[in-house]
């Protein structure tokens, strides 16, 4: 029988590298015909694992991680009528039917099939369904046909494979709260968060024309990451406030508009830089958005946070000024990035050398066995996207 190896979610700060079952085309006791067993290609670190690593989600131990997969179909089952063995595919991190209202709409984020809990699905991840996740060798993919982004050329996508694994989840994610934010041609937009997806969305920024993109963040290698392409940078340690630091920068002490890629593990500002406060970003960005502007919030706010600093925010309950938001007639968009929605056409710039956000995101490739480490590398800041490389394929297509 065909063995299997995924990183399992141990308890806080504990991951393992594991023996798991290889997948079947089966959800419970049903056949999955509609689904396909993919090699993984890639599958990537997320900050979003991080937050379950820390123990701060009420993820079970043994949880298998990974919503991030590029991989080769291996087994399709027999309702699969587009897809087929051999293809390379990118995996949007949503799990999506196809089928429900919210997907006919396009809102694959939000699924109402795919998870008996609430709305949306994804590889595992906490309260998210239960599917296996692609931190692993082998994993399966359910509705193949509508979730499945196919590499035409596969020479040509593995030459970008380190740029094409960014597809599942942080482009389009960091994109989508850009546009959410109404980023545009001449816009002055500030992203909050210098990790891998506050700089995939600054690199979208510069995607769609914005004429100054600042961003903040309190550790000094991500902020040297984000002026390595071009970006301005705001050290949120520093005494000064968010909004003199981007007064120094443009002129104002305001933009056009802004993008959260923090979440709820944001620390104060200034003086406050070593205290958790879990509004600090969302109240700082309603303070320098300018009147009539939006706010992008791709950074993920949960439900159940066990390690929240009071009992509202263990809840997700915080203290946002929606006041100043709502005086400034300012525009919100939360929630899961429905992937689909711009995975196509984000391929193609990164086919067509439009953006290249490896760099951007400094990505850098280790095998399934360094992932322990690298989930420690990462916790500590640095600045890098992980990407797990589990046979190989990707350190080869790129030597």
């Amino acid at each position: 029988m065909a063995s299997n190896r995924g990183v399992a979610y141990m308890g806080p700060g504990k991951v393992e590298v594991q023996s798991i079952d290889y997948p079947k085309l089966a959800l419970g006791n049903r056949k999955c015909e509609h689904g396909v067993i993919l090699k993984v290609v890639s599958t990537n670190i997320c900050g979003s694992d991080q937050h379950m690593v820390r123990g701060r989600t009420t993820a079970p131990h043994g949880l298998v991680l990974g919503h991030e997969i590029t991989g080769e179909v291996v087994e399709a089952g027999r309702d699969v009528e587009f897809i087929k063995k051999g293809d390379l595919v990118s995996v949007p991190f949503n799990i999506a039917c196809g089928r429900c209202r919210n997907c006919k709409e396009g809102r694959t984020g939000i699924c109402l099939n795919v998870n008996p809990a609430r709305p949306g699905a994804a590889y595992g991840y906490v309260d998210m369904g239960g599917w296996v996740g692609g931190q692993a060798e082998y994993v399966l993919v359910p509705y193949a046909d509508f979730n499945l982004l196919k590499f035409a050329d596969r020479d040509r996508a593995m030459a970008k494979i380190k740029d094409l694994t960014l597809l599942s989840d942080i482009l389009p994610t960091g994109y989508h709260g850009a546009v959410t934010a109404g980023v545009g041609p001449g816009a002055v937009s500030y992203v909050a968060g210098a990790g891998p997806v506050g700089l995939a969305c600054a690199a979208a920024c510069q995607l769609l024309g914005a004429a100054c993109v600042i961003v903040g963040d309190m550790i000094d290698e991500r902020l040297a990451q984000a002026r390595s392409f071009g970006c301005e940078t705001v050290d949120l340690k520093k005494s000064a406030s968010l909004a003199e630091q981007i007064e120094q920068i443009v002129g104002v002490p305001e933009v056009d508009s802004a993008v959260d890629c923090v979440g709820f593990e944001a620390r104060g500002h200034g003086a406050e830089a070593v205290v958790e406060r879990p509004a600090t970003v969302l109240n700082a960005l309603m303070e320098v958005t300018r009147a009539g502007g939006a706010i992008g919030i791709p950074g993920l706010y949960v439900t159940d946070d066990p390690g929240g600093v009071d009992e509202n925010a263990k809840i997700g309950r915080l203290g946002i000024r929606i006041g100043l938001g709502w005086a400034k007639s300012h525009a919100f968009t939360t929630g899961q990035c429905p992937v689909m929605r711009y995975h196509r056409q984000l391929m193609q710039a990164i086919l067509y050398d439009k953006i290249q956000i490896a760099k951007a995101c400094n990505v850098t490739v280790i095998s399934l066995d360094e992932a322990p480490q690298g989930y420690k590398d990462f916790d500590r800041g640095a600045a890098k996207k992980f990407v797990l490389d589990p046979h190989g394929m990707v350190r080869k297509a790129v030597a």
